[in-house]
């Protein structure tokens, strides 16, 4: 029994007979009658009372129309459903370290909720290594990541986006913020104020001090930026931190950035996605809105 058949027939009664029928469905009148008579072949009964030129549902043609009505119905719901997913929708959960859910998301984050306002989103903070994990497992539509450059994955997709310039800080009134040059051995005794292990920018900053001999064991740890940048203002050590974080505390005169040369590899800000996870349309207008902020974010 073909679905289109279901729909002439409703058509049939609804329009009165054949003709207009025909004429609602776009079909010559012989289409219709050959639909109606493939129904009746098919169910071994006939569906109308042909009263010369009027025709008068039979009692199986009742039963008929009855599911047909219910089956069209389901029909047209079920094209609704899908035709919205095609909308942006749903929960969006994104993995993100805690710089850039604070500094590169924000604007991201308002200029996408005004234009998708039926998609939540769920911000889970964490170190990269981690985000990578939870991609893998499918607990995270996207995830961004900051570090170095990483070799390409077989079943994550990963995009750079732009290039995160570092800046090693202290406070304004420190010895070492009037150096012409301020060298890996100048900061042999000095505390720095570090990041979470497994933070990629702490990680090859610790590692361009062993190249240089320089320890790194003293200092203190911390799962916040904002404290960080409190404690470097106060003179309780240094801190080597992305410079998207820390531009306005320089701008403002609270924290000066040291005349270091920096010489690790850098770090870059960048979107992953597991390769073999199906992107609905809110992750792809998600990825389509990064992007473009990300021309803004290399330009400036």
């Amino acid at each position: 029994m073909e679905f289109r058949h279901l729909k002439t027939l409703k058509t049939v009664v609804e329009a009165g007979g054949i003709t207009r029928a025909a004429e609602q469905l776009g079909y010559a009148q012989s289409s219709v009658t050959m639909q109606i008579h493939a129904l009746e072949e098919e169910l071994g009964i006939p569906l109308f009372d042909r009263l010369g030129k009027k025709l008068v549902l039979t009692a199986a043609g009742e039963k008929l129309l009855h599911y047909a009505v219910r089956l069209l119905n389901i029909h047209d719901e079920a094209l609704a459903e899908i035709r919205a997913q095609t909308e942006p929708a749903g929960t969006l959960t994104i993995g993100t370290p805690e710089s850039l859910a604070a500094f590169r998301l924000p604007a991201l984050l308002q200029e996408y909720k005004q234009r998708f306002p039926k998609v939540k989103l769920i911000i889970n903070p964490g170190l990269c290594t981690e985000m990578r994990n939870l991609l893998r497992r499918g607990e995270l539509d996207l995830a961004f990541l900051l570090e170095a450059e990483h070799e390409e994955e077989e079943d994550l997709a990963v995009e750079t986006l732009v290039f995160e310039e570092m800046a090693l800080v202290a406070a304004p009134d420190h010895p070492l913020a009037r150096a012409e040059e301020v060298k890996p051995k100048d900061i042999q005794n000095e505390i720095i104020l570090q990041t979470e292990k497994g933070c990629s920018y702490r990680t090859l900053f610790e590692q361009y001090l062993m190249r240089n001999g320089i320890n790194t064991t003293q200092g203190e740890e911390f799962w916040s930026i904002e404290a960080i940048k409190n404690c470097v203002q106060v003179g309780l050590g240094l801190a080597f931190l992305p410079m998207i974080t820390v531009r306005k505390e320089l701008q403002e005169g609270r924290l000066s950035r040291l005349n270091w040369r920096d010489e690790t590899c850098g770090v870059f800000t960048k979107m992953a996605y597991h390769k073999k996870k199906w992107l609905s349309p809110a992750v792809k207008e998600w990825i389509e809105l990064v992007r473009n902020r990300a021309e803004h974010w290399r330009s400036n």
